[in-house]
C-alpha cells in the first residue's frame, strides 16, 4: 500500500470506492480502464476495511455492573454488541 494511501481518511477512500463502482457499473470503460479502475477499487475497498477495523478496535463501550457502577469494555468483549453483528 503508497505512503499516499496510509495517509488516506477512510471518508475519502470510501468515496472513491463509491465513485469507482459508479464507474464499473456503468459499462463505458475499456476494457483497460475496467481493469484498472477495479484494481484502485480493491485497494480503496481495503484501505476502507482496515481503518473500520482499526476503528473498531478503539471502540469502548460504557457499561453498568452488577454493583451499580460503570466500567468501560473493549467492543468486542460487548455480548450484546457481538448478537447485534453476526450474520443471518
Amino acid at each position: 500500500m503508497s505512503q499516499e494511501n496510509k495517509e488516506l481518511a477512510f471518508e475519502v477512500a470510501f468515496k472513491k470506492l463509491e465513485t469507482i463502482v459508479g464507474n464499473l457499473e456503468n459499462g463505458d470503460l475499456s476494457l483497460e480502464d475496467a481493469l484498472k479502475q477495479y484494481e484502485e477499487g480493491v485497494r480503496m475497498a481495503d484501505l476502507c476495511s482496515k481503518r473500520l477495523g482499526e476503528a473498531e478496535k478503539k471502540v469502548e463501550v460504557l457499561m453498568k455492573t452488577n454493583a451499580g457502577k460503570f466500567k468501560t469494555v473493549a467492543f468486542e468483549e460487548n455480548s450484546e454488541s457481538k448478537g447485534k453483528n453476526k450474520k443471518k
